[in-house]
């Protein structure tokens, strides 16, 4: 459990610190025998601050509710 609280920090920092995610797919438009034409597209993943929030505060209140279970 504290692993995945770890793991919810830091992907929650990183959501917050990149708050968009640009990559480029590569897609045919013409296909013929002799005659190819290829073109790029791009997409882009926007990521919401309160999701970023959110796994911050759940991976703090993970490694939080670890801690005291295991000293009990």
């Amino acid at each position: 459990m504290r692993i995945l609280g770890i793991l919810l920090v830091v992907l929650g920092i990183i959501a917050l610190a990149v708050p968009t995610i640009t990559f480029m797919t590569t897609e045919r438009a013409v296909d013929t025998s002799f005659f190819k034409i290829d073109y790029q597209k791009p997409h882009t993943i926007v990521l919401n601050p309160i999701v970023g929030i959110v796994a911050v505060i759940a991976g703090v209140a993970m490694l939080f509710a670890g801690r005291r279970t295991g000293t009990v």
